[in-house]
């Protein structure tokens, strides 16, 4: 790969070992090499601009789950040296509340979760990064609540009136990338699908979805078969009946000893006008950074991950309510 150290087959590769060397060899100053000096990195929370703030971030996290780990699960990527790649990268991670930190006082208990990193990557740096936790599943493995975390979050931050608001598509920075993903048959699949679920279309999941599929959504969730599938979306889009769907970035891939994989970014924007995981209709408005990724096999998607945070949702929803 052009720009590249040797040392890397390929960008599978390159992500997982970069990775392994930051968080679990501790080395973060590795930072000012692989990422551009003035990255923006969007979370549903927020969005940081500048790996000093990404070096801190790591830090930080450590600092609260010093034994944490990133088990590279899957890369599944886009693009070519010469334009550029895109790896949307999931993570399953896992760690032990032992410090201070953003998730309170030291409990002593441990969480497992998943994670997905889309990374825009040229000549051996990373220059543009979108990455969803799932906030929420550390949240109840610690035995916290969302609504109750997120509102005590705000507080902590000095109030509605001074508190970090959560990313919103008018506080994005271009950060360089501008491709839309790669042209394949199942990356289209499942762009598909997720199109459909979001025209309230929930028929699909028993037509596309194999009757065996495993299922994982935030909060640590996870289920077999149709059903888990069905209520997981049917009560997403319902807390949010009338928001925009848009699909950002498709990538579909065949690789050699891999089922058919598919990675899709999408997005809702709207009002909480609806019920379901998120109470009563507030009218708060809510903007959705959602990352899925798909396995499929042949009877159908049998493998799904989707990740969206929902303490971010909770706090827009408050934080609405404490602007009225």
């Amino acid at each position: 790969m052009k720009g590249f150290d040797p040392r890397f087959a390929d960008l599978p590769d390159y992500i997982l070992k970069i990775t392994h060397e930051i968080w679990e060899e501790r080395r973060l100053r590795t930072l000012d090499h692989y990422y551009a000096p003035d990255i923006p990195m969007r979370f549903p929370a927020g969005i940081v601009h500048g790996n000093r703030g990404t070096i801190d971030g790591t830090l930080a996290t450590l600092a609260e789950f010093p034994d944490r780990r990133l088990l590279g699960e899957d890369v599944i990527w886009s693009g070519d040296e010469e334009a550029g790649f895109l790896s949307s990268h999931r993570l399953v991670t896992t760690g032990t509340h032992l410090g201070h930190g953003a998730f309170g006082k030291p409990t002593g208990r441990s969480f497992v979760i998943r994670a997905i990193a889309d990374c825009a990557a040229k000549d051996g740096t990373i220059y543009d990064e979108w990455l969803i936790r799932d906030a929420s599943g550390i949240v109840r493995q610690l035995g916290k609540d969302p609504k109750r975390f997120a509102a005590k979050q705000i507080a902590r931050e000095g109030g509605p009136g001074k508190a970090a608001r959560p990313f919103a598509p008018a506080d994005d920075i271009p950060g360089g990338y501008a491709s839309r993903g790669n042209d394949n048959e199942w990356g289209a699949r499942l762009a598909s699908i997720l199109t459909r679920i979001m025209d309230k279309d929930i028929a699909v999941i028993r037509a596309e979805y194999d009757r065996a599929v495993r299922t994982e959504h935030p909060g640590a969730r996870g289920g077999w078969s149709w059903d888990f599938a069905e209520f997981e979306w049917m009560n997403l889009r319902t807390a949010f009946p009338s928001a925009t769907f848009a699909i950002h970035h498709v990538i579909g891939r065949s690789d050699p000893a891999q089922p058919h994989r598919a990675a899709v970014r999408w997005s809702l924007d709207g009002r909480h006008d609806g019920f379901g995981d998120f109470g009563p209709p507030t009218g708060a408005p809510v903007h959705v950074m959602g990352i899925t990724h798909a396995e499929f096999g042949p009877w159908g998607l049998r493998r799904e991950f989707t990740l969206f945070d929902e303490i971010a949702i909770w706090k827009q929803i408050l934080l609405h309510q404490g602007d009225k």
